[in-house]
């Protein structure tokens, strides 16, 4: 090769290396924004973002930081757009908020007990993904009442903290082998745990609680004579530490992913220096199948100390796990449940939404004092299925009126209707 060509060539070699720095150059980020933030403040969402300026332009990434922001409770929908610049790229993430600061207002009427509910709850509070809720309910004739504040992310650290404020009162059904006792209950707690985050989607919370319980028998009962003791008080505290994993994705009220958490609490009686203990794992799993169809599951395990007493922690209940079976008709030392969701699409615009729902509830659990073995007895064994409605606005957080109808399979007699705000699970 002559000189000249030498020469030439490595002219060449120097332009085309120049020009791949410049292109490189031209496809890092030199500014990232936010636009249609109106209430979120800027840190707390620049905070689950992980691109930055700087970085080589990654769309995988991108489109990473775009979930991220959909699954954050105030953000209805996000998408990201990029405009090259003369020294990089300008990457803006374009965000719909939705209302998040709602009134409690919910109000019924069962036998001989209507009941309401007042309040509020907002979950984006100073627009930093905060939890600050305060509610007024009566029920049974009983007040009732909550305030509670939640910090996932202090000053934008991996800290944050709750605090909590509780009185519950209401009638509760304890089971004795004679019969149904009614109980008037009354539960005064105050509360503060530690929450540290391993990134966006594992955290870890530890804390205590404070309260005391007060049994009364009611003046209405079922028996004339009835077993039980008349009045009981029992100050306690408790220590719980939970680990919660939430891989979650959002779009709209459809949802993608597996979350779950797992429980243990210790409770110490002051009284008589006992102590007593549980452990609840809770599991969530979703599918979104061609258009329109969301499936979703939830297992649900739980054990306790395995006291021979009508004050049994875990309950079957209409709104909590099986629908159709009747307000808190049981009480157990353990627990397994399934809960089944086949939601379908019925409309969906830009504000509103609807679903029908198929569904199948099936439970089991131990008597106090009981064996483990109870909870595959099939004779203990109650399973539900049903259908529903679900009326979804998607402008307002956790819009979902829902309507459930359930039938146990295996007594057709035993039915009912469940009302009531947000998805069953």
């Amino acid at each position: 090769m002559k000189l000249q060509q030498i020469i030439v060539f490595l002219f060449a070699l120097a332009w085309a290396l120049n020009l791949t720095a410049q292109t490189s150059a031209a496809l890092s980020l030199n500014t990232i924004e936010f636009e249609g933030l109106e209430k979120t403040k800027l840190s707390f969402l620049e905070s689950v973002v992980v691109s930055h300026v700087g970085q080589q332009v990654n769309e995988k990434q991108i489109a990473t930081d775009v979930q991220n922001l959909k699954n954050i409770s105030g953000i209805g929908d996000a998408s990201f757009s990029l405009d090259t610049l003369v020294d990089g790229v300008a990457l803006v993430f374009n965000v719909e908020e939705i209302k998040t600061l709602l009134p409690i207002a919910n109000f019924g009427n069962l036998t001989d007990n209507f009941w309401f509910q007042l309040g509020f709850v907002d979950i984006n509070w100073q627009g930093k993904g905060q939890t600050l809720s305060a509610y007024y309910l009566y029920s049974d004739r009983r007040h009732s009442g909550q305030i509670f504040y939640k910090i996932p992310n202090f000053k934008n650290s991996n800290w944050g903290y709750t605090a909590s404020l509780t009185k519950w009162s209401s009638v509760e059904p304890l089971f004795f082998s004679e019969g149904t006792v009614l109980y008037d209950y009354d539960n005064n707690s105050i509360g503060l745990t530690s929450i540290r985050r391993f990134g966006l989607q594992r955290s870890i919370e530890f804390g205590g609680t404070f309260f005391i319980e007060d049994y009364r028998k009611s003046d209405n009962q079922f028996l004339e004579s009835t077993p039980g003791p008349s009045a009981l008080r029992q100050p306690k505290l408790l220590g719980k530490i939970e680990y919660q994993s939430r891989k979650i994705n959002y779009d709209a009220f459809y949802l993608t992913g597996t979350s779950w958490y797992l429980t243990s609490q210790n409770v110490y009686n002051t009284n008589d220096k006992s102590w007593f203990q549980s452990l609840e794992f809770q599991g969530r799993q979703f599918f979104k199948l061609g258009y329109g169809i969301n499936l979703a599951f939830r297992l649900r395990l739980a054990i306790s100390t395995n006291n021979d007493s009508p004050f049994a922690p875990f309950v079957v209940d209409n709104n909590i796990n099986l629908r159709g079976v009747g307000n808190r008709i049981d009480r157990g030392t353990a627990q397994a449940i399934i809960n089944v969701e086949y939601r379908q699409t019925l409309l969906h615009t830009d504000k509103w939404a609807a679903q029908a729902v198929a569904f199948t509830d099936m439970g089991s659990w131990r008597n106090p004092g009981g064996q483990l073995k109870d909870v595959l007895d099939t004779d203990q064994i109650r399973q539900f299925v049903g259908g529903g409605v679900r009326i979804i606005y998607k402008k307002v957080y956790g819009a979902v009126l829902r309507i459930d109808y359930g039938v146990d399979i295996y007594n057709t007699k035993q039915r009912g209707l469940v009302v009531g705000l947000g998805q069953y699970f």
